[in-house]
């Protein structure tokens, strides 16, 4: 059994993640979120646990993260919960983490898309410090530097924008991201110690065709 933890489990992404994982009969899978009444269909489903619990609360953390392989974080936004998912972590044991986080912390959105996602973002530096935690944090993490989200059935292409490199891709559907998340769940070594970038290819836009 792989045991894997969801920690905001009721997020847009997951909402694609948790059948894809569901699929797999050796994954042992804990929903973590506050809000557990969208999670109800998964009540009887085996391999599941659902716990409520605040991902800002370090007791509910640590409960969650206990014996579990892996933890997906659904946001990396906030500098205190990075802190207190890291500490809880380190507590427990618990190693392998990967983190659905977003593009711009390194200023390394490229051409007129990168000054319209300025302008649409504003100062960067929360976002920036919540994700310093997680490059400091000393765990074998993969961040998801992920453009922009729009949800699209069936599209699930993705490319990979190495740390470095300008990010010129506009967007990519959260069906993509779920089904990146899902192979690195499946091969645990994959963009191992890495933050990287995730974009649709083709889409190197001045900005995200649905705005």
């Amino acid at each position: 059994m792989k045991k894997v933890v969801l920690l905001g489990a009721s997020s847009q992404i997951s909402q694609y993640l948790i059948p894809r994982l569901l699929s797999f009969p050796e994954i042992q899978l804990t929903l973590f979120s506050s809000h557990v009444q969208v999670l109800k269909k998964y009540q009887k489903t085996n391999n599941v646990t659902i716990i409520k619990g605040n991902w800002r609360n370090s007791d509910e953390l640590v409960r969650a993260i206990t014996g579990q392989d892996i933890v997906y974080l659904a946001t990396s936004q906030f500098e205190k919960t990075n802190r207190l998912v890291v500490k809880s972590m380190k507590k427990v044991g618990g190693e392998r983490l990967i983190v659905a986080g977003g593009l711009g912390i390194y200023d390394e959105v490229a051409g007129k898309f990168g000054e319209w996602n300025a302008n649409m973002m504003g100062d960067y530096t929360i976002y920036k410090n919540a994700a310093a935690v997680i490059d400091n944090s000393g765990l074998n993490y993969t961040f998801l530097r992920m453009t922009w989200l729009y949800d699209q059935d069936g599209n699930e292409a993705f490319e990979i924008v190495p740390k470095g490199e300008p990010l010129k891709g506009t967007q990519v559907t959260r069906q993509a991201i779920a089904k990146l998340v899902t192979e690195i769940i499946q091969e645990p070594t994959k963009y191992s110690k890495q933050n990287i970038g995730v974009v649709e290819p083709d889409t190197e836009w001045d900005k995200p065709s649905f705005y």
